[in-house]
């Protein structure tokens, strides 16, 4: 074989797997978002006592109790939605329990609950809560644009 004609074939080749691997890089993709078929609907309770606030004044001890049932319903409601940190601390000496430790905690944000009741029983003040992941769902679609590929054109 000649050089020239090696070389044509060797500068054939090269372009034929250039133009080859450029159809698939050469594409335009659309973007279709994706809607769950159900939505779970989450309930939550939180409770506060009244006379325990740290106030001499009725009122603002009520409304105390009123904001920290609120944030304990919140609290439990971060606790369905993104579950409980658990760690447990245990010291021995002399192979005998000397102090054991047992803590938790939630942490999370909490976006579209809604407050269906907000009311006292007896000194306990108790606020509910529901959270729709169905609310949640169209208020991240209008914070992020979560898409899924509905078509690829190659060119």
């Amino acid at each position: 074989m000649s050089k020239s004609l090696t070389r044509v074939i060797l500068i054939t080749s090269a372009l034929f797997f250039t133009s080859a691997c450029s159809l698939v890089y050469d594409k335009h993709v659309q973007w279709q978002t994706v809607k769950p078929e159900t939505f779970p609907v989450l309930y939550a309770t939180g409770f506060a006592p009244i006379s325990l606030q740290k106030s001499t004044h009725k009122t603002q001890r009520m409304l105390m109790a009123i904001k920290a049932s609120k944030i304990a319903a919140y609290a439990e409601l971060a606790e369905q939605v993104y579950g409980q940190q658990v760690s447990g601390k245990v010291i021995m000496a002399d192979l005998l329990i000397e102090d054991q430790q047992l803590m938790a905690s939630v942490q999370g944000i909490i976006r579209g609950a809604k407050v269906v009741k907000s009311y006292p029983v007896g000194d306990v003040y108790t606020t509910e809560l529901l959270l729709d992941f169905e609310d949640v769902y169209n208020i991240y679609q209008v914070n992020q644009n979560r898409k899924e590929i509905k078509d690829v054109t190659h060119f």
